[in-house]
């Protein structure tokens, strides 16, 4: 923004904080601040992703009145031209809302600030990222803001923006400007590949305190020895690093150690934290959730339990210190990393309120901890879990389960679970199951093809939860596909056989395992149509209950197959991509379906009460914020090239 614009800045900070002397308030205190203000100053709206606002003008009585009050447009799509990445870039972002101006990130990392009331832009940073790289993804969910305590509400370095690069770096912005930091790093930019490897950054960094935490993000399957996982804390002000931390233990004296058996074991890639961090300011503490070791389906070069991949980790965040640590999946041969962001909430228990943690996971289980000490707020057991049968493999006996908390997604598959629209489609399906293993969420990987249940697409992806602390209930949306998993001997011809027997599957040559991989979905293109092979619902938005551990509501969540075709669509749902977030008017908002529509449901009983076409897919997490006397729901509308959602580059803002 230019400095014609610093008395609107000045106004909306001194509102918060008070001018004319340095910013000393602490961090959780400003936070509260902001969201008592009507703000959304982090990509969950608080530092513990809980992404639920105190707003209520709009509500459940009022909602079908909800129009369009602006329309902003990036540019992105034109960005795109000539580099061939349409097909892998997603609009994801969640915008930030601070001082009037909101904060978000395009596909391809430009930093963009708009006014908050109009949409009209204020400015763009470019960090010219090299769109013919050779990125898993093309997207970014958000970035973060820090305030610097030293500073003068309305100075020009009163706050920063940090953003993350899908080409590895981290960039500190000024946030009135949208100019680097010429103090931190190196220009304002830390190389984060720099001791690493061949990187990327799809999730915001977590702030706490004076501390930028970061994990990255990498390929899955292409070799055994991907880059290591590390999450690195570093200073707001300078870009010095403070700590790191590798999920994988590489040396005998390290924790855990003996936890990942084999002469290559230590040289195992990934478990990395690609979702986003949560921050605990009170008790100094960030929640780091990390993915399953690299290659996803094969772990005979890591037998053991390997620690600490497909953990949430408490880490004290002066130190980088783990506190304490609970595995969700022993030894990942599934690819079921802890995708969503942990979420910092209150449990009540004989009037007394507990600080816990909520993670979900791809296997749709919901595990909720004590976040001081790791203790499970309800009961979790250890259930045995089928054998591998693939040469040199040992699948880990048993697997957590949650005993009360209910799993959500698809939890099993068989012939009876086929679908098809016609009497032929439904054979072909009951056909396709038969010939398949499946014996429950932890079914091996194998050699026959192993349909898994709910698969690396969830159950819960990165799309998360929102918790209404009002209400003690937790809103999340869940995708309902099986994924078929075969694993190939190798020889030298094994790659190229199997991708002309498999056109449409995903082959991945797992480098430095003897197997190749091939991942599908139970669904078949038939006519040009998008055909699913198993019972409806296909994505549903659930609510549980978090006073008693059980399902409040379930409902089928957006549509997939034409409703002129099919008028049964809207009870079927969509594969989804993209969270719900959860007010004080009683409201859920959500997008994510690839019918293109965001929608407000009733947050009681589940009940839709308004939807809205958007100009392109939906695949992002809405946000709300107060300003002025007017509340705005705002989404980020740019499709999804792999899912296959039309493409856009549009911010839509709607209100009363």
């Amino acid at each position: 923004m230019t400095k014609k614009n610093f008395p609107v800045v000045v106004f909306c900070f001194s509102v918060i904080t008070g001018c004319g002397q340095s910013d000393k308030v602490p961090q959780q205190e400003r936070e509260s601040k902001f969201a008592a203000s009507g703000q959304w100053a982090n990509y969950g709206n608080d530092p513990g992703g809980m992404r639920y606002s105190p707003a209520k003008q709009v509500n459940s009585g009022n909602v079908k009145d909800l129009k369009p009050a602006w329309t902003y447009q990036s540019g992105e799509l034109k960005t795109y031209e000539g580099t061939g990445i349409a097909s892998k870039a997603a609009f994801e972002a969640t915008p930030l809302m601070v001082g009037g101006i909101l904060y978000f990130c395009t596909p391809t990392n430009r930093v963009i600030a708009i006014d908050a009331a109009t949409g009209k832009e204020r400015w763009v940073f470019d960090p010219k990222v090299n769109l013919k790289g050779d990125y898993s993804e093309v997207t970014s969910r958000g970035v973060s803001k820090w305030i610097n305590s030293d500073r003068k509400p309305g100075d020009e370095s009163y706050m920063r923006i940090f953003a993350a690069t899908i080409d590895g770096r981290l960039i500190a912005l000024e946030a009135s400007t949208g100019k680097p930091i010429p103090s931190f790093g190196k220009g304002g930019v830390i190389d984060l590949k720099e001791g690493v490897g061949e990187i990327q950054v799809t999730s915001p960094p977590a702030v706490i305190n004076d501390i930028i935490v970061i994990g990255s993000t990498m390929g899955d399957n292409g070799r055994f020895d991907y880059p290591p996982g590390v999450v690195r804390a570093y200073d707001a002000r300078t870009g010095i690093l403070k700590w790191s931390w590798d999920p994988i233990p590489r040396k005998p004296t390290d924790e855990g150690f003996n936890t990942w058996i084999g002469e290559k074991a230590q040289k195992t890639g990934a478990a990395n934290a690609w979702a986003p961090i949560s921050a605990d300011l009170a008790n100094d503490l960030v929640f780091v959730p990390t993915s399953c070791p690299s290659p996803d389906y094969y772990g005979g070069e890591r037998k053991g339990q390997n620690l600490y991949a497909n953990s949430i980790v408490a880490i004290k965040a002066s130190t980088g210190k783990v506190i304490w640590h609970f595995q969700t999946v022993h030894h990942d041969i599934w690819d079921y990393d802890i995708a969503a962001q942990p979420v910092l909430l209150d449990i009540s228990r004989n009037g007394e309120k507990i600080p816990a943690v909520a993670v979900l996971t791809k296997m749709g289980h919901i595990f909720v901890l004590n976040r001081k000490t790791g203790q499970h707020l309800f009961p979790v057991e250890e259930r045995k879990v089928p054998a591998s049968d693939v040469p040199g493999e040992e699948a880990a006996m048993t697997q957590p389960f949650p005993a009360q908390l209910p799993a959500l997604g698809l939890q099993n598959v068989s012939e009876d679970s086929a679908w098809g629209p016609t009497p032929e489609l439904l054979q072909i399906a009951k056909e396709r199951i038969s010939r398949h293993s499946h014996q429950g969420v932890f079914t091996p990987p194998s050699l026959k093809g192993s349909l898994i249940t709910p698969g690396n697409v969830g159950g819960m992806n990165w799309s998360g939860a929102s918790v209404d602390p009002e209400r003690n209930v937790l809103v999340t949306n869940t995708n309902r596909i099986a994924a078929l998993i075969t694993l190939f001997p190798k020889t030298a011809n094994t790659r190229q056989s199997v991708n002309k027997a498999l056109p449409r599957a995903e082959v991945a040559p797992q480098e430095g395992t003897p197997y190749i991989m091939s991942r599908e979905y139970l669904f078949i293109i038939e006519a040009g149509e998008f055909i699913m092979q198993t019972k409806p619902p296909w994505g549903t938005l659930a609510a549980v209950d978090l006073t008693t551990g059980k399902l409040k509501w379930e409902r089928p969540l957006g549509m997939m197959m034409n409703p002129e075709k099919y008028p049964d669509a809207a009870k079927w749902g969509s594969i989804n991509f993209g969270g719900a977030i959860t007010t004080a008017g009683g409201l859920i908002f959500i997008a994510s379906s690839m019918d293109g529509f965001i929608r407000a449901f009733n947050t009681d009983n589940g009940e839709m009460l308004w939807q809205a076409m958007l100009p392109a897919g939906g695949q992002a997490t809405p946000m709300t914020y107060e300003l002025n006397g007017k509340q705005y729901v705002v989404i980020a509308a740019g499709g999804h090239g792999k899912l296959g959602t039309k493409l856009g580059d549009y911010i839509v803002a709607y209100s009363l």
